[in-house]
């Protein structure tokens, strides 16, 4: 950060005293291994200043949202070319659609759920031992992934699981009976999603799927989102699109999902039994050249109970030098975007300084 001390010395001091008392604050909490969840614990009834975010940034108390609907999918229609047109519609009007009729059994659904619940309810001494940075880790447990680069905390701690794991004992005992067979059920609605949207793009159905060669693996966060004392100081996730292909969300109905649309309205994401979220990520909107929205969205805090969802990140390995590269079709169709490596892509994301700022990632490709 560059601070100019022309003619403000004293300001200059200031602004540095200050982000020396931040980055402290952050280091005593990051050092507690204990999340969000342990403040909760230790009674806390004011939300420390390094979870406050800037009050443009958050939900005004008059605010309308926006009319729109999420689209819901039934993926069991007779009709593959109404399915076809209406996932088309979805991806490029708003990024995100919830399917049913998925297959996945309701009691998988419910488990998934509880098993994210007990694991971030159980004694801090059992989360210590996989809380850690260390992106490499394929098990890890911490609160917000860029702690020390966002410019200000949100209220959720995350388990993340890169699966499939190459021994069960890896995964922690409150979800090890659940995630992998999960793990599997994501896979197989993935593959059916890439071939609807490769259909839709006018390609193969088996065209995304032979082109990223990602569903042979699936990132899961389990996020918890404690009841929050001050809810009107912070969020539970902070504005932000995803690093990923496609994301496939299962949430509780505690609510809180709210999707951006038009630049400046916000629509809620209602939680629907049975329903898995769907939504686009950077990497897709990249190689569908601007047809498919990567859009962008946040968590609300609240005050009356936590929330627990669980994000299945599909994407290709970030360490890949596979390229990623725009589908450019039609008559007079360019190019949006500049082809590059998911490694490169990858450690873009990883080095902003300003991570889940709402500044979009996909403009450093942009031509």
């Amino acid at each position: 950060m560059y601070i100019y001390t022309v003619n403000t010395p004293r300001l200059a001091n200031q602004s540095m005293a200050s982000d020396h008392e931040r980055l402290l604050a952050l280091t005593a909490f990051d050092d507690t291994k204990a999340g969000v969840k342990g403040l909760v614990d230790a009674g806390v009834t004011a939300v420390p200043s390094i979870f406050h975010h800037p009050p443009e940034c958050l939900p005004a108390a008059d605010a309308e949202l926006h009319h729109l609907t999420i689209p819901v999918i039934d993926l069991a229609s007779d009709s593959r070319v109404a399915l076809v047109a209406q996932v088309k519609a979805a991806a490029q009007a708003v990024g995100f659609f919830q399917v049913v009729n998925h297959d996945v059994p309701d009691d998988l659904l419910a488990e998934m759920l509880a098993s994210v619940r007990r694991f971030h309810e159980s004694p801090v001494e059992t989360k210590r031992a996989y809380y850690s940075r260390d992106h490499r880790r394929r098990v890890q447990f911490n609160s917000n992934f860029y702690l020390f680069q966002s410019p200000a905390a949100s209220w959720r701690d995350t388990m993340f699981l890169q699966m499939p794991l190459p021994a069960s004992e890896e995964i922690p005992e409150a979800c090890r009976a659940v995630a992998p067979e999960y793990a599997r059920q994501v896979q197989r609605v993935g593959r059916a999603l890439f071939e609807l949207l490769s259909e839709a793009l006018g390609l193969d159905p088996s065209y995304l799927e032979e082109e990223t060669m990602c569903l042979d693996r699936v990132n899961i966060g389990g996020h918890y989102y404690p009841a929050c004392p001050e809810p009107h100081l912070t969020l539970g996730t902070s504005r932000h699109s995803d690093a990923s292909l496609l994301t496939v969300l299962l949430q509780d109905t505690v609510g809180g999902l709210q999707v951006l649309v038009d630049d400046d309205k916000w629509v809620d994401v209602p939680a629907v039994p049975g329903a898995l979220v769907v939504n686009v990520g950077d990497y897709l909107q990249l190689m569908s050249n601007n047809r498919f929205k990567s859009v962008e969205h946040r968590v609300v805090a609240n005050s009356v109970d936590s929330r627990v969802s669980v994000a299945c990140f599909i994407a290709p390995n970030p360490s890949s030098a596979r390229v990623l590269a725009p589908i450019v079709t039609g008559d007079g169709a360019v190019a949006r975007y500049r082809s590059t490596t998911v490694d490169d892509m990858f450690r873009y994301y990883r080095n902003r300084t300003k991570a889940l700022n709402g500044t979009s990632a996909l403009q450093h490709f942009t031509i």
